[in-house]
């Protein structure tokens, strides 16, 4: 059974940064592509970042470009989602996912198998 398990959420002042994990276990991580979203409160969840298989394209919504920086270490089965200059709109539930078909999609229902979110608060 594929797991996912987010760490490394917290609180920060704005202009500060927060790395965040996703650890897989119960599956290949080495075939899954790995996408992150966030949920702010009352809204739907959002596309933030993903990366393919082998690390060779990644995929980000505008909204974060130039901040936050995906990666993968394929060997430690870890993806990584560095979040350098946050704002409070940053503030969110943040997700982890895996793509069994290796694809760095935008799109939710591309993803197979979800993690329990991980809590992002951005102060001003």
């Amino acid at each position: 059974q594929v797991r996912l398990v987010e760490t490394g959420g917290g609180s920060v002042q704005a202009g500060g940064s927060l790395s965040l994990h996703c650890s897989l276990s119960g599956g290949t991580f080495g075939r899954c592509a790995v996408g992150w979203f966030r949920q702010a409160p009352g809204k739907e969840r959002d596309f933030v970042a993903a990366i393919t298989r082998g690390g060779d394209r990644v995929n980000y919504a505008d909204s974060v470009k130039g901040r936050f920086t995906i990666s993968r270490d394929n060997d430690k089965n870890t993806a990584f989602l560095q979040m350098n200059s946050l704002k409070p709109e940053d503030t969110a539930v943040y997700y982890c996912a895996a793509d069994l078909y290796g694809f760095a999609s935008d799109r939710e229902g591309q993803y197979e198998f979800w993690g329990q979110g991980t809590q992002v608060t951005v102060s001003s």
